[in-house]
Parts: C-alpha cells; sequence; structure tokens
C-alpha cells in the first residue's frame, strides 16, 4: 500500500497565506463636520449673507429704506442652517457604526 506524502511546499497559487475569515470592519461612521467641505460652504455662505446684508444699503434713494435687513438676513442663514442640517442627516444615514453595547446581543 503506498502512503501518500505530504509536501510544505508552497505553490505559486498559495502563497502561503490561509483562508482565514477576517471580520470586515467598516470605518467610523462618517468625518467629522469640521472636516468636511460643507461645513466650510455652510460658514462662508453665512458670512456671505451678513456681509451683504451689511454692506447693501438704500441705494441712492436715501430715503432710510433697506433693500437687505437683518430680518432678511437672518431668515437666509435660517434656511442654509436647515439645509446644512440635512445634508449632515443624509451623510449620516447611509453609513454604518459598529453597535458595541453588550445589552444588545450583536
Amino acid at each position: 500500500m503506498t502512503t501518500p506524502t505530504t509536501s510544505n511546499r508552497v505553490t505559486d497559487t498559495d502563497h502561503g497565506h490561509h483562508d482565514v475569515r477576517r471580520p470586515h470592519r467598516h470605518g467610523d461612521e462618517t468625518k467629522p463636520s469640521w472636516k468636511t467641505t460643507e461645513l466650510a460652504v455652510y460658514l462662508l455662505s453665512v458670512i456671505g449673507v451678513l456681509i451683504a446684508s451689511n454692506a447693501v444699503g438704500d441705494g441712492a434713494a436715501d430715503n432710510g429704506g433697506d433693500y437687505f435687513a437683518a430680518d432678511k438676513a437672518w431668515w437666509y442663514i435660517t434656511l442654509l442652517t436647515i439645509g446644512y442640517l440635512i445634508s449632515r442627516g443624509l451623510a449620516k444615514s447611509g453609513s454604518r457604526t459598529p453597535d458595541n453595547d453588550p445589552r444588545t446581543g450583536r
């Protein structure tokens, strides 16, 4: 009876790697907000609205009217803030975060 011989030789297709299943980890949930371009765009937009509100006057009318009053500026800033919050919420909604809470049993 012939005994099969075993070899410790590494073949071209093996390369010495073992079939070890490693858990696939997804990094952090998303970038922190201060690292995103959307925060920079939001802040620049708010600054732009404030500058425009201050710079725009009543034109040549000299009647004391203001085309871009403070209430309009703050309304636009409020709209920008709502848009920014929605965009951050959408960015975070599609990401996964590892659940390390032992109470959930996962």
